[in-house]
């Protein structure tokens, strides 16, 4: 039997190379400083036109560029030479202080870029958040060194981004690699590495043709991680989407040991107090996606949220949520009452175009010369 995904992914798998003349900015640390030539990504961006009408692209020459970085203006591209070689790294955690401050960076602030603005772009680069987490985990619970917060982003998409396509991208982290909260997102080509809900937020993600890779603890346990946690409003149906991608995992990671996600439910500030969002109706998708044997045989897990009253938390079960697939394959691949699976009728609504809504072309198409 012939896959749905064929046909949902038959659009554009484009291979277009930008000349350098159209780059407006080279970072190349090995040049003179010049009118479009910098040492850095940071003075790049500082640099670039605050209200771009047009991607404005920067290309990154090969090297590892310890810079911790935020997008805060429109159109931005970011273009590396060699998704290998091209790394942006910064090793903030979420319980490490802030410089100057006893503040801590939090979760979300934790992040090697930060993108809050529309129509970013980047391709053939590495962004990592190179917190050592296995040397942590490794530790005693009752160790004097061990450290606290230990979630770690690497990208965060949060207020005003929308439209952020990234192709032959690897995202790199352990707990929380990827943050994305806001607007739309689509990953093509890409690797996203990481384990515990290392793809979480509310926004709108479609991961096409992009491999997922469970990352282990370095402690012994039953549950090493879970590849998503979805906040995502119960006003938007699609969520985090996963279409012929594989979902695979590094050395170290038992079999059996990972659920494709839980539901989270953020602690939200309302009128009333402080507790779990009960709009946040998590939707996670997987569609003709090929699973190692990670993952978990039950599909999904439950997460724990803060209740009303601010005594015990709540327990929120994965049945609550939107968790589906849809001919899964490979030895991670099952189907009980515990997986849901969507039926034909429903697995055609999932295609670029409803995914993306009006942005259809994340990417230029090939020319036709």
């Amino acid at each position: 039997m012939r896959y749905l995904i064929i046909a949902i992914t038959a659009l554009f798998f484009c291979n277009v190379s930008i000349a350098q003349s159209d780059y407006h900015a080279v970072v190349d640390p090995q040049s003179p400083i010049t009118k479009n030539t910098y040492h850095t990504i940071g003075a790049a961006l500082e640099a670039a036109p605050a209200a771009a009408e047009k991607p404005h692209i920067i290309y990154i020459r090969n090297g590892h560029y310890r810079e911790k970085l935020t997008v805060d203006k429109p159109n931005i591209t970011l273009l590396g030479e060699n998704t290998d070689n091209t790394v942006i790294t910064y090793d903030a955690y979420a319980g490490q202080k802030m410089p100057g401050s006893d503040e801590t960076w939090g979760t979300f602030r934790s992040a090697t870029l930060s993108v809050y603005a529309p129509g970013f772009r980047a391709e053939d680069l590495t962004i990592e958040n190179s917190f050592d987490f296995l040397a942590n985990d490794a530790l005693e619970p009752d160790a004097t060194e061990k450290v606290r917060g230990t979630q770690a982003v690497a990208l965060t998409l949060a207020q005003n981004s929308d439209r952020a396509a990234f192709r032959n991208v690897r995202l790199s982290g352990y707990q929380d690699t990827l943050y994305a909260n806001s607007g739309r997102s689509y990953f093509l080509d890409s690797e996203i590495l990481g384990n515990v809900d290392f793809i979480f937020g509310a926004g709108t993600v479609l991961f096409e043709n992009s491999d997922i890779i469970n990352r282990p603890r370095a402690r012994k346990m039953g549950t090493t991680g879970y590849v998503t946690a979805p906040s995502t409003n119960i006003g938007n149906p699609y969520g985090l989407v996963f279409l012929n991608c594989r979902l695979l995992k590094e050395t170290g990671v038992p079999a059996d040991s990972v659920p494709l996600g839980r539901p989270w439910h953020p602690t939200t500030t309302f009128a009333d107090g402080r507790y779990a969002d009960p709009d946040a109706i998590g939707a996670s998708v997987f569609i003709g996606t090929w699973m190692d044997d990670h993952i978990a045989r039950d599909g999904w897990a439950s997460m724990g949220g803060t209740s009303r009253d601010g005594g015990k938390r709540t327990v929120f079960e994965p049945e609550g949520a939107r968790f589906y697939e849809y001919q899964s394959r490979g030895p991670g691949a099952a189907v009980n009452t515990k997986r849901r699976q969507l039926s034909d009728e429903q697995a055609v609504e999932y295609t670029r175009e409803k995914i993306l809504g009006d942005w259809l072309r994340p990417f230029k198409e090939p020319s036709s010369e």
